[in-house]
């Protein structure tokens, strides 16, 4: 049976999908058309982070519990916020092409923090990889990803603000919402993120099912 909020959160992704390319935005100088991508890149980060901030909760509650289900979960959240990167990853690439006229640049600590973090969580599932012993993997990962995440706020959200960056909000820069985001932006930026935190918790719900079911097959 589909719950409320899962019907709510495809409503608001194709809202905004619908309204992001149609609707009005600024006439800005280099940012033109592309402003249109903060309904999607912005968002984008927002579950990615949200996915991973709830990895940190479970794997906190698998420090408190040893419950093998809080491991469970927080790995698939984990999964869940590194899928969200790609997107996010491609869109801010596209973004910075029609922009700073680059696809990538090593100016800009805010990618080389993205690129760290990604690396960072790719080293938390090689390192569950490795462990056999179920318990052992469970504390062990538990307390990685507490490293894990915070590093990674340390990378994205500390150091951009500390350095020179090409990241509006960052190194000095004025944000988004503080000059270019209008009233009617804010009418699709806002469900725009509500509505994919809540797409990234349905993909995790999904995920959960499954790797349940997965673990109890497993052990009969």
């Amino acid at each position: 049976m589909i719950k409320w909020w899962k019907i709510l959160g495809a409503l608001l992704v194709l809202y905004t999908i619908v309204f992001g390319f149609l609707g009005p935005v600024p006439r800005l100088d280099i940012l033109n058309e592309t402003i249109r991508n903060v309904y999607f890149h912005v968002p984008i980060w927002f579950a990615m982070l949200f996915q991973m901030g709830v990895s940190l909760w479970y794997a906190i509650r698998q420090l408190s519990t040893s419950d093998v289900k809080t491991d469970l979960y927080s790995y698939q959240a984990a999964q869940v916020g590194l899928f969200f990167s790609i997107p996010g990853i491609l869109t801010g690439c596209l973004w910075a092409r029609f922009t700073w006229g680059t696809w990538w640049t090593f100016r800009d600590p805010k990618l080389n923090g993205v690129a760290i973090a990604i690396l960072i969580y790719l080293a938390y599932f090689i390192l569950r990889s490795s462990i056999n012993d179920e318990q052992k993997r469970a504390r062990i990962s538990a307390v990685y990803n507490i490293f894990a995440f915070v590093m990674m706020f340390v990378f994205i959200m500390i150091m951009p603000r500390l350095t020179d960056s090409l990241h509006p909000g960052n190194g000095g820069n004025p944000a988004f919402g503080k000059y270019d985001l209008d009233n009617h932006m804010r009418l699709v930026f806002y469900p725009a993120v509500i509505g994919w935190i809540i797409i990234s918790m349905w993909i995790l719900d999904i995920r959960k099912r499954l790797a349940v079911l997965h673990h109890t097959i497993e052990h009969e």
